[in-house]
């Protein structure tokens, strides 16, 4: 038994690849949560655009809030030890009737992250559900990365429109959220998800990684965030929380942390998107 997971969930999660779903917030709370990140939407509409919903805890208090959230990170804490590091943040949001999806793919093939022993947390701000286009997962297969072929397909909205060949959907296992609830999955688990095709936009908050400070990025020197316990290995460039929403030296910051990640993601590849 851990601080948040039971011993079950933490063998599901050995096993799998992956753990769902995991209770955080309320519905109350969520929604809070929701309605915080939607004013900030409307009032800085540019906050959102392409790359920018990369890494938006650096300038936005509510989602800051989610990454430090101390029954979150008590989870994490069951899976990786005490001593934690966020690596960045994502905002997957796919409107109503949205065409776009995520291909098949393992996070740990193009971030830079070794060893890949960190852990995603995908938090529901929305339901989601094989209707709205929640995650899929296949059980057992993060014991090897696998080859991916880059198609930068038009509805892909994964960088690269990157995906691993020759999977088998029947094998998939749908993680359905509720709005304050969470999944879990490793690095190097095969996933995906489908078109929203719900009548309500499929709000998903990734934290994409909690790591543990020994791991390093390959590629190029890039920052994060001390969440709990020690960093006595200094692979990364700690950056703080925001105090005020939108922040000039906070956006600064986000800015060149984006950059530097579109340097990683696209190494290697023949051309890149704004995201």
């Amino acid at each position: 038994m851990g601080k948040k997971l039971t011993t079950a969930q933490i063998e599901a999660f050995h096993r799998d690849g992956f753990v769902s779903p995991i209770d955080i917030f309320s519905e109350e709370e969520a929604l809070r949560l929701r309605t915080e990140l939607e004013a900030a939407e409307a009032k800085w509409p540019e906050a959102f655009e392409g790359a920018a919903r990369n890494n938006a805890h650096l300038n936005l208090k509510c989602l800051d809030e989610i990454v430090h959230n101390p029954t979150l990170v008590d989870a994490v804490e069951d899976l990786i030890g005490p001593d934690i590091l966020n690596y960045g943040t994502v905002l997957f949001i796919k409107e109503a009737h949205d065409p776009g999806f995520v291909s098949w793919h393992q996070d740990a093939r193009y971030m830079g992250l070794e060893p890949h022993v960190g852990i995603t947390a995908w938090v529901a701000l929305s339901h989601s559900n094989d209707d709205s286009g929640c995650m899929q997962m296949i059980p057992g297969s993060h014991g090897e990365i696998k080859a991916h072929n880059d198609t930068f397909g038009e509805q892909n909205i994964l960088t690269r429109g990157q995906e691993v060949q020759g999977v088998d959907p029947a094998q998939a296992v749908s993680l359905t959220l509720r709005p304050g609830q969470m999944s879990i999955h490793s690095a190097r688990v095969i996933h995906s998800s489908q078109p929203n095709c719900s009548n309500d936009r499929r709000i998903g908050f990734v934290i994409q990684p909690y790591m543990p400070p020994h791991v390093a990025q390959t590629i190029k020197r890039t920052a994060a965030q001390l969440i709990r316990g020690n960093d006595p290995f200094g692979n990364f460039d700690l950056v703080g929380r925001p105090k005020v929403d939108m922040a000039p030296e906070d956006l600064a910051i986000r800015d060149q942390v984006n950059k530097t990640w579109a340097d990683i993601l696209y190494d290697g590849a023949k051309q890149r998107r704004n995201y």
